[in-house]
Parts: C-alpha cells; sequence; structure tokens
C-alpha cells in the first residue's frame, strides 16, 4: 500500500506520518472546546468579509460596515480564546452568541444569517463543553486476594480430636 509502512499487511502497518503527529493533535483538540472555536472563527470570518465585498453583493454600505468588522473580529478573538485558554471558555461562548445576534441586527442580517447561525452555534458549543475527567489512576500492583472467612472455630485438641 502506499499509505503504509512496513509489511505488506495493511492490518498491522503504521500509517505514513506514523500517527504521533494525528495523536498529539486529537489530544490537543479533545482538550479545549474545538468545533466551538471552528464554527466562531467561521462566524467572525463571513460577518468580518461581508462588508469589504463588492457592492452588488453587500446590502448596506457605510456606517455599517465599521461594527460589522468589529463584530467580525472580536468573534475571531472569542474563537481563538476558546482554543488558547479553554478556562475561559464561558464567557468566549456568550459573547459570540450575544454578538452573532446582535449582528444579525447590525451587519446585513449577520451575513446573511450565515454568520449569525454559525456565531450561535460555535457560542453553545463553547459554553457547553466541558472538559473530560482524569480516568483513575491504576496502581502498578495488582490488588491482593482477601483470604475467604474461616469456618466456625471448633474445639480440637493438637492430635485432631474434639474435645
Amino acid at each position: 500500500m502506499l499509505l503504509t509502512r512496513g509489511g505488506g499487511d495493511p492490518r498491522t502497518a503504521t500509517p505514513a506520518g506514523g500517527g504521533r503527529r494525528s495523536g498529539r493533535f486529537r489530544r490537543w483538540r479533545r482538550s479545549r472546546p474545538f468545533w466551538g472555536g471552528v464554527f466562531a472563527l467561521l462566524a467572525g470570518a463571513e460577518i468580518c468579509a461581508l462588508p469589504l465585498a463588492p457592492l452588488k453583493i453587500m446590502l448596506q454600505q457605510g456606517v455599517a460596515g465599521i461594527p460589522s468588522v468589529l463584530m467580525g473580529i472580536v468573534m475571531i478573538v472569542m474563537g481563538l480564546s476558546a482554543w488558547f485558554s479553554p478556562q475561559h471558555r464561558t464567557l468566549a461562548g456568550i459573547l459570540t452568541t450575544l454578538i452573532a445576534t446582535a449582528a444579525l441586527v447590525l451587519s446585513n442580517l449577520g451575513g446573511f444569517l450565515i454568520g449569525t447561525l454559525l456565531g450561535i452555534l460555535g457560542g453553545g458549543l463553547m459554553f457547553a463543553w466541558q472538559p473530560s475527567a482524569a480516568p483513575p489512576r491504576t496502581s502498578a500492583t495488582p490488588p491482593t486476594e482477601t483470604p475467604p472467612p474461616a469456618s466456625p472455630a471448633q474445639d480440637t485438641d493438637p492430635q485432631g480430636a474434639p474435645s
């Protein structure tokens, strides 16, 4: 196979990249509200880029362009802060949702509704994300088995005869 190393058996071969890079990225992605940040970045880019589009595409020109660009930049910053500072995900999620809702009125229907919907989805995902609980630690030695409870004691003499 072209995408595998080692022997010809694709079930036992490793991926061409070795899997280390994708494993690190997967751990990084799962340790923060990744998809909420992606949707917030996309929403911010949509809302920010629309006022910079040609006049035929835009619905409104002028003063509405300034808040659109500012709201888009703030949404992009909130998406990045969710990635690089996940402890602030609650504030970033709330602000992203509020700005996306405000963009509906202030910025060409919030990027023709696409930016608003992406922003509300991203803000909700950021707000709802919780870090995964650490798996319980296991000790290196297996637990010892406890002996079964002793049977009722009988009085016996050293010879083994009952007394």
